[in-house]
C-alpha cells in the first residue's frame, strides 16, 4: 500500500510540473520578437505608404462629394478638405501606432509564431510580398471602391428615408374638435 502511495504522489508530482512548464511553442512573444517582425516588415513606411494610398481614395470621393453638392459649398472647398488631410497624415504618430499594436501581437501570437513569421518574411517571397504590399492594397481599395460606393450610396438613401419616415411619424397631431 505504501508503495502505491509512493507512486501515486511521484505521477501526481511529475504531472503537475510538466502543466507549469511551457514547451517552446506556447511561450508568448516578447516585445523584442514582436519588435523585430514590425521592423522586417517596414511596418513604419509600410503605415505611411497605406496612408497615402488612402489619402488618394479619400481625395476622390471628396472630390465626386464637392462636383454633386458644389452649388452648396465653397469654392476652395476641396483645396481645405485636401490640406486638412494632408496635416492628418503629417502628424500620424505612426511610431505610436507600431508600439500600441505590439501587445496585440504578443496576445495573438506565440513566439513560435512570430518566428515563423519572421523566417518568412526574411525569405524572397516575404520581401517581395513586403515590397507589393502597398500596391496590392491601394489596387484592391480602387477594385472595391465602385462597389462600396455604390452600397454607401444605397445605405444612405434608405436611412436617409428611414429617418423621413421617422420624422413625419413623429410629428404631433392636432386635434380640431
Amino acid at each position: 500500500m505504501k508503495h502505491l502511495a509512493m507512486v501515486v504522489a511521484a505521477c501526481l508530482a511529475f504531472a503537475s510540473a510538466s502543466v507549469g512548464q511551457q514547451t517552446s511553442d506556447n511561450l508568448p512573444a516578447s516585445k523584442e520578437d514582436v519588435q523585430k517582425y514590425l521592423d522586417l516588415m517596414h511596418s513604419r513606411d509600410t503605415m505611411t505608404k497605406m496612408w497615402e494610398a488612402m489619402s488618394k481614395q479619400i481625395r476622390q470621393m471628396t472630390h465626386e462629394e464637392y462636383l454633386k453638392h458644389k452649388d452648396k459649398l465653397p469654392s476652395d472647398f476641396e483645396v481645405q478638405e485636401n490640406r486638412k488631410l494632408d496635416e492628418m497624415i503629417k502628424a500620424m504618430p505612426f511610431e505610436e501606432l507600431e508600439q500600441a499594436v505590439v501587445p496585440v501581437y504578443q496576445k495573438h501570437l506565440t513566439k513560435a509564431d512570430v518566428d515563423a513569421l519572421i523566417a518568412f518574411y526574411s525569405s524572397p517571397t516575404g520581401q517581395k510580398l513586403i515590397t507589393e504590399m502597398p500596391a496590392i492594397v491601394a489596387e484592391s481599395m480602387q477594385a472595391a471602391y465602385p462597389i462600396m460606393k455604390k452600397r454607401m450610396n444605397a445605405m444612405i438613401e434608405h436611412m436617409q428615408q428611414e429617418i423621413a419616415q421617422r420624422t413625419k411619424d413623429s410629428k404631433p397631431t392636432t386635434n380640431q374638435d
